[in-house]
Formats: structure tokens, C-alpha cells, sequence
């Protein structure tokens, strides 16, 4: 049984009932157990051998309990600050109210806390991306720590596709134009489906939408751009300053991130043999509730079963990092 004591008790449950039950004079049960005749006496008088509640019997408060229960229920329905309360209440209530007891009857009566008692805003719902066939994929750039045996840091380029969350990585020593339109070649040869569209940031290595602070219309004739016209890939770019349109390789790269907090790497090749690892894992083994229990390359396979058009060759488990 869990016994509660005041701090400054002297005695103890064991104690008083010996109090209680001893029938020698209280001096003589002062002087043994080193406590006063009136705690002695005190302890005597009582049925329990436990401590009161120290809560004040009678509260000190000027409002009677139906001005309490006017005052609650005006917080409630006007949702009004303390100090404007104190006002209501001050003028048709009880003049001499104050407002240290005004709050301690409101904390009484659960009404203590302004905003428990709006009403909460309904936060807005996050849109489901748009449903599209394989073929759509987003395409982001993370940066890798540099490792110990590197004179520099490298990037992770990563597509995933929207339909069926199917990743391809590579790893590249810069993020440059150049390497992005690789990175375009590599993701073209080694996806199953046919790419139709690609989502983007405005980033330098995929897009001359931005030029310094300025905002412009994208050219076309950037690298990545004239690939993607030669690939018939349509280039589409997020709107800056928004990466929640490209949230969906972002959300992958959080994984990403995970990966590399907690796990030690001996070299730069460790790192990359690790993500390419977990990439494989990912695309055949790790089932996901967007998709309904199925893995990538499940999604894959269903829709090359029911639209083989959208395909260029057939999905195989090992999907994702090798060709």
C-alpha cells in the first residue's frame, strides 16, 4: 500500500495507532517517541492514522456559487480573456471580486485555459498527389557526407516514380548539368516502365528558370532539357520556394538521412554500397501501405500486367540498382 506522509511529519502510521492504543499519560508517549503532548492528543482524537488533506476547508472567495456559475459559463460562451472577465464580473456580479480569485474559480471549474475551450481548427488536409500511370517519376540531389577517405563530398541523385514509389539512385562527385543529364541516361536504361515525366526543382543542374535573384521563364535549351526533348520526356519543375510539390523523393531522402545517422561507414565506397543496399531492399522487400501491402516492384509487376503498353521490359525483383 502506498503510504502518502506530509514532509514535515514527525510520526508515522506505525506510530500513531501505538499513540491511539496506549493508555499511559501523553507526557510519558511525548518523551518516548521525542514529539509534542498536543501531537500526542491530536493523534488520540482521530479514527485515521493517515494525513488530512491540507486543501483549505472553506475557499476564500468573494462570489457566491451562483456567480461562480454565471462567471464560468460567460468564459465558455464569449470566450473571453481573464482580465475582460474581471471586468463583466466586477460590474454586474460582485464588485469585489479579485482577480487572483476570479482565475483560481475558473481553474476550479476547468474553464482555467482560453484555448481548451475554442473550438480547434479542423487543420487542412493534405492533398493526395494526383493518380498517374508509371512513368512520372521526381527526381531530387541530397548530399552525402564526406568520408574519411574522400577530398570531397558527393551527391546522391534519386528518382522515385509516383505510381508505384519505385527508386533508382546514383552517386555522382558533383552536382553538375552534366551529371544530372547521367543521371537521365542511367534512369532511362534501367527503368522498366517508359518515362513519360519529370518532376524537378529549380535547381542549376536541371533547370536556367532562375538566373541570380531573378525568376524567368525556363529556356529549353539547358542540358537536362534537351535530353529530356530527345528522350520525348516532358520536364516539369516545381514552383520555387515549394518542396512540398517534390515532397514524395523528399519524404524517401528522410529515409535516406535515417540511413546515414545511424550507421558508421569505414570509406566513401562503404557509404555507397549501403544506400544501394537499402535501394534494393526498398524496391523488392519493404511492403508499403500506399500501396496496399505490396512492395515497388509488386506495383510494377501488377501494372505490366494489366498495361504491358507502359512498359518497355519486364519488372524483375532486382529492380532499381542494377540495369
Amino acid at each position: 500500500m502506498l503510504i502518502s506522509l506530509h514532509k514535515q511529519a514527525t510520526t508515522t502510521p506505525k506510530i500513531r495507532a501505538a499513540i491511539q492504543a496506549s493508555p499511559e499519560p501523553a507526557w510519558v508517549v511525548a518523551e518516548r517517541y521525542g514529539i509534542s503532548e498536543q501531537t500526542v492528543w491530536k493523534w488520540r482524537k482521530r479514527d485515521s492514522v493517515h494525513d488530512r488533506s491540507h486543501t483549505a476547508h472553506r475557499l476564500q472567495t468573494t462570489l457566491t456559487p451562483a456567480q461562480e456559475a454565471v462567471a464560468v459559463a460567460l468564459r465558455k460562451s464569449l470566450l473571453l480573456p481573464l482580465d475582460d472577465l474581471l471586468s463583466v464580473v466586477r460590474e454586474f456580479l460582485n464588485p469585489d471580486v479579485s482577480r487572483s480569485g476570479l482565475d483560481r474559480c475558473l481553474r476550479r471549474h476547468g474553464a482555467g485555459n482560453l484555448r481548451k475551450l475554442k473550438p480547434a481548427a479542423p487543420r487542412p488536409a493534405h492533398k493526395p498527389f494526383k493518380a498517374y500511370a508509371p512513368g512520372y517519376l521526381h527526381i531530387d540531389v541530397k548530399y552525402l557526407p564526406q568520408m574519411a577517405d574522400e577530398d570531397r563530398r558527393r551527391y546522391l541523385f534519386v528518382a522515385i516514380d509516383r505510381a508505384t514509389r519505385w527508386v533508382f539512385v546514383r552517386v555522382y562527385p558533383a552536382k553538375t548539368a552534366a551529371n544530372a543529364r547521367r543521371f537521365l541516361r542511367d534512369l532511362d536504361r534501367a527503368a522498366p516502365m517508359k518515362i513519360t515525366r519529370v518532376l524537378t526543382d529549380n535547381g542549376k543542374e536541371f533547370t536556367d528558370r532562375l538566373f541570380g535573384l531573378r525568376r524567368r521563364a525556363a529556356t529549353g535549351n539547358h542540358e537536362f532539357d534537351r535530353l529530356c526533348a530527345d528522350l520525348g520526356v516532358e520536364h516539369r519543375l516545381a514552383p520555387p520556394m515549394r518542396p512540398q510539390t517534390n515532397g514524395m523523393v523528399e519524404r524517401f531522402n528522410g529515409r535516406i538521412e535515417d540511413i546515414l545517422q545511424s550507421h558508421r561507414f569505414r570509406s566513401g565506397e562503404d557509404l555507397e554500397q549501403t544506400i544501394l543496399r537499402y535501394v534494393r531492399l526498398y524496391n523488392g522487400q519493404l511492403p508499403q501501405s500506399v500501396l496496399k501491402g505490396r512492395t515497388p516492384i509488386d506495383a510494377l509487376k501488377d501494372w505490366h500486367r494489366e498495361r504491358p503498353e507502359l512498359f518497355r521490359k519486364r519488372p524483375y525483383n532486382h529492380a532499381g540498382c542494377d540495369n
